[in-house]
């Protein structure tokens, strides 16, 4: 798109104009297109790459004729190696302002030039070409050469990635602020500290095995990200010790690790004849060994993925007995009852055995004994007693028949099936829909007070992570209006309003006064 624009361009010296004037001649031209023919059978890179390079380099000469950070583009014909100069400017909204103006215009301004530009277009304006035979040897050089060399790179690169590789097998080649730069025929990938397993010493010529994460252009030198830490690793691994994975027989659901130390892998076959567990140890625990040892002695727990989220959680807790278990839906949490001998194998050394359980499943996880779980079910029964009792305005003999009849919320006394409520022998048909007509009044009262609580609520309250309108007008009722406000709760007093359990109050608590100790660093 051209345009002409006011801007002025500044004019060089009579003896610059000179040899500015001194246009390439037919002869350079063809010098020119043998050379780029040349340096593409040299190189093996296309040639469109070299002429790119040609291009950037007689820009890069152009551009030192004027003053300021300007824009220039060449455009060279690839079929009679005659090239144009042009100078340039981005087209910026308004709002932004010029941030460099020897090559930024305002869009206002330019669409007084021309009227249908948009925003990210360019001005160009035609200028007087450089002389392929004045560019400064040593800039064409290191420029044309370096586009090449990227170029190159890109090449080897590209086919190394089509080749569908997951692991990269290599040797160690150097340390580069503390990655490992790990070589592997003409490519090279980057092992970063934090990716490396905790205490394992690898020195220049050790040969090592890491899972390509990603390939990072805007990296220098090495493109390849990799990592020996990523559940996705050990994954990999067990792919290539185990055929019947490759095969499509067995499947490997996910995969947990405490790199270095201990990991937990869900494994699942739709194949009666096939033993998950026992495919993946292999004969004499060959197969399992072999990714231990990879992994410098990292022990695996092999555990059997289930459909069934409860049986799949008390899979993934082995080796400790699980005595009961309470599904939560509605928080994605479990609350799972060991008795004192497995409390802590099931916790594990530093709560590890929980926490790769919880990473496995995806289900959060609450180990207690016996007593805890009695403890809880008595506070949860005696907090539904009195909501039903405030909310329904029942005795406590009704509130306790519904409780045990598994009612929990007022959802549930309001939208279960009629035909349900009816078979509970100590209520009629009046009482049961007395009380289903009572649930949805107060299910619609506290959603009025909800939303008047979310328009009190100040704006730093609705913004902290967390917070969600329901909540904030269970707030609303303890006027909690304020992120301050929530900051100055007590934990037992928020999870009385809120209802949330102790870990997910002191969280919330705790970000609620994040900003009072940013403010006294």
């Amino acid at each position: 798109m051209e345009a002409v624009v006011k801007k002025p361009v500044k004019r060089v010296s009579k003896k610059k104009a000179a040899e500015i004037a001194e246009a390439a001649k037919p002869t350079q031209n063809r010098e020119m297109l043998m050379l780029v023919d040349a340096i593409s059978r040299e190189k093996n890179v296309e040639a469109d790459i070299v002429y790119g390079a040609v291009e950037a380099a007689l820009a890069q000469a152009t551009a030192k004729f004027y003053e300021g950070e300007v824009d220039i583009r060449v455009q060279i014909d690839r079929d009679t190696g005659n090239y144009e100069s042009f100078r340039r400017w981005l087209v910026v909204p308004d709002s932004a302002g010029l941030q460099n103006p020897d090559a930024e215009e305002l869009l206002s301004e330019a669409q007084e030039q021309l009227a249908d530009l948009e925003e990210g277009d360019y001005i160009e304006k035609p200028i007087e070409s450089v002389p392929i035979g004045r560019i400064g040897a040593m800039t064409a050089k290191q420029v044309i050469l370096q586009k090449i060399r990227d170029a190159e790179r890109e090449m080897v690169l590209s086919d190394f990635m089509a080749r569908g590789e997951k692991i990269l097998v290599g040797t160690v080649k150097r340390l580069d602020k503390g990655d490992i730069i790990v070589e592997s025929g003409r490519v090279e990938g980057r092992l970063r500290r934090g990716e490396i397993i905790p205490k394992e010493n690898l020195r220049s010529g050790d040969r090592v095995r890491a899972m390509i994460m990603k390939v990072d252009t805007t990296l220098r030198g090495a493109q390849i990200v990799l990592s020996r830490t990523s559940p996705e690793f050990m994954m990999e691994l067990f792919k290539n010790e185990v055929p019947e994975i490759e095969q499509g027989l067995l499947e490997i659901k996910s995969c947990a690790r405490d790199p270095g130390s201990r990991a937990k892998i869900a494994v699942h076959t739709e194949d009666k004849r096939i033993d998950p567990i026992g495919t993946c140890v292999g004969v004499r625990g060959s197969r399992v060994t072999a990714v231990t040892t990879e992994l410098a002695g990292e022990r695996v727990d092999i555990v059997l993925w289930s459909e069934d989220p409860a049986q799949f959680v008390i899979g993934a807790l082995a080796p400790a007995n699980v005595s009961s278990i309470v599904v939560d839906e509605e928080r994605h949490a479990m609350d799972v009852v060991v008795d004192e001998e497995n409390l802590a194998i099931a916790i594990g050394r530093g709560g590890q055995n929980v926490r790769l359980a919880a990473e496995l499943t995806g289900w959060r996880i609450n180990i207690m004994d016996a007593a805890e779980s009695a403890q809880k079910q008595a506070d949860e029964m005696t907090s539904t007693r009195k909501l039903f009792m405030d909310k329904l305005d029942v005795d406590q003999e009704v509130a306790d028949i519904l409780i045990a009849e598994g009612f929990n919320t007022l959802e549930e006394v309001a939208y279960v099936p009629l035909q349900e409520m009816l078979e509970i022998e100590s209520f009629d048909e009046d009482t049961v829909n007395e009380l289903r007509t009572r649930a949805k009044d107060a299910l619609l009262t506290m959603e009025i007070a909800n939303e008047e609580g979310v328009e009190e609520a100040s704006q730093d309250l609705l913004d902290l992570d967390g917070v969600t309108p329901a909540l904030v007008g269970k707030l609303a009722v303890g006027n909690v209006h304020t992120r301050d406000d929530l900051a100055d709760l007590a934990v037992d007093e928020l999870q009385e309003l809120s209802g949330l359990d102790v870990d997910a109050a002191k969280a919330l608590i705790m970000k609620a006064r994040a900003h009072w100790f940013a403010a006294q660093s």
